[in-house]
């Protein structure tokens, strides 16, 4: 028999909510507050939701059991083998010196720390971005970064910081087009209504990268190499979006801005040279605790520039690959086993006034392996491996020696995950955004604020546009307001919660072998999510309201 989600099981809309936010409350108090390690820190928000859900919200402990166990596969995969794939990667290219040679070749373009993370963090991990997305740029930037000497805090918050603007068109244009999927509005539209959002936020956010790392003074001081890097992403994605589509914005403006920046630095350079990686201000950012010993980086061997590039331009040859669409149906249509979950597939109610009319949640566990963004990178990786001079044999004892270096961040994303799609199935992550719907005039300040929210419980764009995009578009009906505009606000918002959500801050500890720190992860990078979230919130409401801003919302 089917189950109708209950939103309001108190008979009061402000108890409803304070008892659905109870899992995230857990979840973060034990991160942030009690220091618990995140596998069990997620563990008890994964408890907590269950009873929540079964106690106060009504929803049958078998379907809750269920909803929890599908949230964990989907855990596994893709994140936690993007993760895992990647990491392999890294490993590979640390123990044989090309990745010390890789940190030489990119000290020739620049000695400098904070044109290396503009490089780095937001360029080269926007690419990756617009070509896999779904924890992929944080796993490979953090990784790098921590190479290149920044401390395990500043590679893994700055990561974050960095993975914002090209969120939204990430995996090719994915949350777009969920959007579009599940609104009913016109793709193209959507595109263009986010292109003229978030540029202004692409030219913002690399100066808020470089003052979170270096401080006002050494951000002021490489402020011409920032405007670069910003402004040549900003122009190319306000145009593909506008004039082209979803598709390729991150990746055509991602390679811009690196060439322009790289291209910027053979004519200008800095009067000081800023060669520590170490926070501004901060002197507790570099104690490490790792459930391993660390790992040994082999001294950099006489490997050219292009050699020592070449595991990571293989990697972006075959994460670009597995990024195309057509590429991705070929390899779906070789082998894909998808498993309907009896019980619960088609047998939760979306109900009004979450959705115009009752909709069954589907609940389908598609095990497409072959076209996983991480095949792509372990396909990559092996050959890189065999390219670099690694036997098969050794190549098989690495990766099982990176199997048990990310094992208890796998449990975590596992456990996220389960978090995340019980509070779905159940309607408690309805509750939330119903909350913030009853705020009138305030709505597109808030409305973008539930976009926020969103992508900080499922950690994914895409499924917080799935979440609430209707939601998003029925309330702004209701309001007057455009629904182009508070659907794209949802998707746009939602871009300042991905450095804060579980899953990519457990990815970013991982790569970043900062194990069990992921509190203090969450701490540095909460204010910077939330004051950005906050602007481009504002931003919204001078497009609802404020001439000439008026002028670029599409209706």
């Amino acid at each position: 028999m089917a189950w109708s989600q209950i939103y309001d099981p108190l008979g009061s809309p402000l108890l409803s909510t304070l008892v659905a936010a109870i899992p995230i409350v857990v979840l973060l108090a034990a991160l942030a507050f009690f220091h618990i390690q995140a596998h069990l820190a997620a563990g008890l928000a994964l408890l907590a939701g269950g009873v929540v859900a079964c106690t106060v919200f009504g929803m049958p402990a078998s379907m809750a059991g269920k909803a929890a166990a599908y949230g964990i596969a989907s855990g596994l995969f893709p994140i936690g083998w993007i993760v895992l794939n990647i990491i392999f990667l890294h490993r590979l290219t640390t123990q044989n010196g090309f990745f010390k040679a890789l940190q030489n070749s990119i000290s020739g373009v620049t000695e400098d720390k904070r044109i290396q993370l503009l490089l780095v963090a937001f360029c080269f991990g926007a690419f990756f971005e617009g070509a896999a997305g779904f924890g992929t740029p944080v796993a490979v930037t953090g990784a790098i970064l921590i190479g290149f000497g920044f401390s395990p805090l500043a590679a893994s918050g700055l990561a974050l910081i960095a993975n914002t603007a090209p969120v939204a068109f990430g995996a090719l244009g994915s949350p777009v087009l969920a959007l579009a999927s599940v609104t009913g509005l016109d793709l193209l539209q959507l595109s263009a209504m986010i292109g003229r959002q978030l540029p202004f936020f692409s030219v913002l956010v690399p100066f808020w990268l470089i003052w979170a790392f270096a401080g006002f003074r050494g951000m002021k001081e490489i402020w011409p190499a920032i405007l670069v890097a910003g402004v040549s992403f900003a122009v190319p994605q306000y145009l593909v979006s506008n004039f082209h589509g979803p598709w390729l914005v991150d990746v055509i403006s991602s390679l811009v801005s690196m060439s322009c920046l790289a291209l910027f630095m053979k004519v200008w350079k800095p009067r000081k040279i800023w060669t520590s990686a170490k926070l501004f201000n901060r002197h507790d950012d570099s104690k490490v605790d790792n459930h391993e010993p660390p790992q040994t980086e082999a001294p950099a061997r006489r490997i050219s520039a292009a050699k020592a590039w070449m595991p990571w331009v293989i990697l972006t040859v075959f994460v670009f690959l597995w990024g195309i669409p057509q590429f991705k149906k070929y390899l779906d249509a070789l082998w894909t086993w998808k498993y309907s979950i009896p019980g619960l597939d088609k047998m939760v109610l979306k109900v009004p006034p979450v959705v115009a009319a009752a909709i069954p949640e589907s609940a389908v566990y598609s095990f497409n392996v072959l076209s996983m963004a991480g095949t792509g990178i372990l396909v990559a990786s092996v050959i890189s491996g065999i390219l670099m001079g690694y036997s098969l044999p050794r190549l098989l004892r690495e990766y099982w020696q990176t199997i048990r270096l990310v094992r208890y961040s796998l449990l975590t994303i596992c456990a996220m995950f389960g978090v995340g799609y019980l509070t779905k199935f159940s309607g408690l992550d309805a509750t939330l955004g119903l909350a913030f719907a009853h705020t009138g005039v305030l709505y597109p300040l808030f409305g973008t604020m539930l976009g926020w929210l969103g992508v900080a419980l499922t950690g994914s764009d895409t499924a917080a546009n799935v979440l609430f995009g209707g939601l998003q578009k029925t309330t702004a009906e209701q309001l007057g307001l455009s629904p182009y505009l508070m659907a794209s606000a949802n998707s746009s918002g939602g871009v300042m919660g991905k450095m804060i959500d579980a899953q990519s801050i457990v990815v970013a500890s991982t790569a970043t072998k900062w194990y069990g720190h992921e509190g203090d992860i969450l701490r540095y990078v909460f204010f910077h999510s939330l004051i950005l979230a906050v602007l481009v919130g504002l931003f919204i409401t001078l497009q609802a309201y404020l001439y000439p801003f008026t002028q670029m919302v599409i209706h």
